[in-house]
């Protein structure tokens, strides 16, 4: 049981404690949502243009009987793992591949669902010469008329295009101790006042927080997230449980009418 003095302390929950949380090594990891929530989860690779980006974590599988395309983005656990995905930043490959399997989920007529945890798309050089930009552009416009539901969980940091690319959906979800922003408090603070260690104050002002974000309309609903992983991993799948049965009974011209205007009003 939460007692209520845990309840008022996380109502309490400061923005930069909740990037903080959100950020935090112990968080709930891409593949542990996927092992956990899907069955016979089959991992599919590669863009078809040029390569396989290990940042994004694609495949089919089954939720509760009905399959589905998965799309996560991963930033990995070992230094090696960290490495080759960049921690978390995908490349122009990883949102080509997740725009492959979009695409295919459309034909065979799958639900997608996004789960996204990423400081934002990798900035390297590399990424620039392939790309990056027309990607994730590309990403938005096809999510904008995707003819199937799209259901995008941010499980961790939501930053900036690169977390956008994934979560252009009909409905957008956050557990508790996670960010959806522009780009990070550090940045803001560093453009806005030119210093960095306001990054406190700049969550504050920038409202990244999950509480703040429902307030506006921008997500659906906040996950709850309890230090058990399991507990976190029933609470996600009882969401897009719920949440996906409604939307597969729509047409696909209300659905992508409805998706549209959702995103037109901000």
């Amino acid at each position: 049981m939460v007692s209520l003095f845990e309840r008022k302390q996380k109502v309490a929950k400061s923005a930069a404690e909740v990037v903080k949380a959100a950020r935090s090594e112990d968080k709930i990891t891409a593949p542990e949502l996927i092992k956990g929530i899907f069955d016979d989860f089959f991992e599919l690779h590669g863009d078809r243009t040029g390569a396989d980006d290990p940042a994004i974590i694609g495949g089919i599988g089954y939720l509760g009987g009905q399959a589905v395309t998965v799309i996560a983005i991963d930033k990995g656990k070992t230094p090696e793992e960290r490495i080759a995905k960049h921690f978390g930043g995908p490349t122009p490959n990883g949102y080509r591949k997740a725009l492959r399997l979009m695409k295919q989920a459309e034909k065979f007529k799958r639900p997608v669902i996004t789960l996204i945890n990423t400081a934002g798309a990798y900035p390297g050089r590399t990424a620039e010469e392939g790309g990056q930009g027309q990607a994730i552009a590309q990403n938005l416009l096809a999510m904008s008329d995707l003819k199937v539901p799209i259901i995008a969980v941010i499980f961790g940091e939501g930053g900036s295009g690169g977390a956008l690319a994934l979560a252009l959906a009909d409905k957008v979800y956050m557990l508790e101790n996670s960010m959806y922003t522009v780009l990070s408090p550090e940045g803001f603070a560093s453009i806005l006042w030119k210093d960095s260690r306001r990054a406190a104050e700049a969550a504050e002002v920038m409202q990244v927080t999950p509480k703040s974000l429902l307030k506006q309309g921008v997500i659906e609903g906040i996950i709850e997230e309890p230090s058990s992983h399991k507990k976190v991993i029933k609470n996600v799948a009882r969401v897009l449980t719920t949440q996906l049965e409604p939307l597969l009974a729509l047409s696909c011209r209300e659905l992508i009418a409805r998706r549209q205007a959702r995103f037109r009003k901000f």
